[in-house]
């Protein structure tokens, strides 16, 4: 074989510059990450069952999911938790190699089956199915100097403008609001409910009927009647948007024409829709989103793409309000990857050095030394072939095999 390419130095230079076209094609497209995920794939559903405890949640929504996921091709194990403020998760771990686009979707047709089994109102929030890593890559704060942007209205802003931006950004799995958005809280005076002979089942019912949007239809519609000579649709105000609009909600008619009204027997304000998280920048109120990355994305652009896109939105912030980075994962990533760059060009160097001491040829040396990086950029190629990713124990292995090459 060596004779072969010997005789024929032109095929060789075609072959060598081919590996370098491959390798250099595949720096652009491989995922860079700190360390190889060699984690089998998980899958995390999230589902909210507001006010209920943990063990209703446990019982009613999270064994009733966990039940049709027994059986999902691959699957391993399977990790549930329950909390106190209504909100739960299912983590399913998959075997080694299963693709998770594929177990997301076997997943998602299995949460179809358990649907009509769940409670109304877990259905109405609806349950989230993620492929993700499970670690942030990066968390990014808003905060404000103007005294009237609050933790709450922060939260608003946040999940409203800048939230459905991250979400978009290539790479991102899914991005986490740490807030809270705005909503109308209705506070029952238990006393005042008892007093009207009233239960919080009537307050549950007159809100769900009396605050809905419906299709109220229109007047003229084909086919018309002889001399029907106007058309129009029928709008009504069906979804209430207002403090007074609730307080007027009619909680019971009696028969001598008084009314009770929801603000007879609660208070009403616009507030937080949860109040069970909280974030805080040095100190002082903030909202938070935390970002985590896809399984196939890429630490190091995606941090990128997601700071740039956070000084885009800046621009258009409120007056005093500002976004900050104080944790970003990639920041590490970059360090170890640029130290093992170095280390890298020392072996080069080194190898060059030390065969030119003992070859003491110029051309006996440039050769094999030309050899190094055209074995290099065929690795990366077979990297990404693989599936593999530039991480510091592949940097760290390319650093050995330069040896063993020279060798």
């Amino acid at each position: 074989m060596a004779r072969f390419f010997i005789d024929r130095p032109i095929f060789a230079w075609v072959i060598a510059l081919f590996i370098m076209v491959i390798g250099g094609v595949s720096i652009t497209q491989l995922p860079i990450a700190q360390y190889p995920n060699v984690a089998p794939p998980s899958i995390v559903i999230n589902a909210a069952y507001p006010g209920a405890s943990a063990q209703t949640l446990e019982d009613s929504v999270i064994s009733v999911i966990e039940r049709e996921m027994n059986g999902s091709p691959g699957l391993v194990y399977m990790e549930s938790s329950s909390t106190a403020n209504g909100s739960g998760s299912i983590t399913l771990t998959f075997e080694t190699g299963t693709n998770p686009e594929l177990a997301q979707v076997d997943v998602q047709n299995r949460l179809s089956r358990a649907a009509p089994r769940l409670p109304a109102a877990v259905n109405q929030q609806g349950v989230r199915v993620d492929k993700v890593r499970a670690n942030f890559l990066l968390f990014t704060i808003l905060s404000s100097d103007d005294p009237k942007w609050d933790p709450i209205a922060l939260g608003d802003y946040a999940s409203r403008t800048v939230l459905p931006e991250i979400q978009r950004i290539k790479g991102v799995g899914t991005a986490q609001l740490f807030g809270t958005e705005r909503a109308m809280r209705v506070w029952i005076d238990p006393a005042k409910l008892v007093g009207f002979r009233l239960s919080p089942g009537d307050v549950n019912n007159a809100i769900r009927s009396q605050n809905a949007q419906v299709a109220s239809g229109t007047i003229g519609e084909l086919p018309l009647a002889k001399g029907q000579e106007i058309t129009a649709t029928v709008v009504v105000t069906g979804q209430l948007s207002t403090v007074e609009q609730f307080g007027n909600i009619v909680l019971r008619a009696n028969p001598d024409g008084s009314t009770v009204r929801l603000k007879d027997v609660a208070r009403i304000e616009i507030g937080g829709q949860a109040y069970g998280t909280s974030a805080r920048l040095n100190g002082k109120p903030s909202t938070g989103i935390g970002v985590q990355l896809a399984p196939s994305g890429n630490a190091l652009e995606t941090a990128r793409l997601v700071k740039e896109r956070m000084n885009e939105l800046s621009k258009f912030f409120p007056a005093g309000m500002k976004a900050t980075v104080p944790f970003d994962s990639s920041k590490f990533i970059d360090i170890s990857i640029e130290q093992v760059l170095h280390t890298l060009v020392e072996a080069l160097v080194l190898v060059f050095l030390v065969m030119y001491l003992f070859l003491q040829n110029f051309r006996y040396t440039i050769i094999p030394t030309i050899v190094v990086p055209v074995a290099l950029l065929g690795s990366l190629g077979t990297l990404l072939a693989l599936g593999y990713s530039i991480n510091v124990l592949t940097m760290f292995g390319m650093v050995l095999v330069i040896g063993i090459v020279v060798d």
